[in-house]
């Protein structure tokens, strides 16, 4: 029973190992390959660096905008939390209040 499982996973692992892996495409990006002389591959893959520098760089913006907008939204909610439950006391508190000085009808009726 042992042995089938192991081989089970060895199997799996091989069959992961060996799949072809798929380039993922990124716009922009150049193909340096096709460059036969080192200088231009060299340009090339540089421009492909700066290229994605600049990309890094405005995700970095894009989700720094996005982490601010959350964290003024949170601190927004939290002070309105804190204001309900500062009306919710005082609701409490009223209500406390009347039930102490409302007089009890079952011992009127007697």
């Amino acid at each position: 029973m042992l042995r089938a499982s192991s081989f089970a996973l060895v199997a799996l692992a091989a069959l992961v190992a060996f799949a072809p892996a798929f380039a993922q495409d990124i716009r922009g990006l150049e193909v340096c390959t096709a460059e036969k002389a080192m200088d231009r591959r060299t340009s090339c893959l540089q421009s492909n660096v700066e290229f994605l520098h600049q990309a890094l760089e405005k995700q970095k913006r894009d989700l720094q905008l996005k982490l601010d907008a959350a964290s003024r939204e949170a601190a927004a909610q939290k002070a309105e939390l804190a204001a309900l439950q500062a009306e919710l006391a005082k609701l409490r508190q009223a209500l406390g209040d009347l039930r102490k000085s409302k007089p009890d009808n079952k011992t009127d009726k007697k």
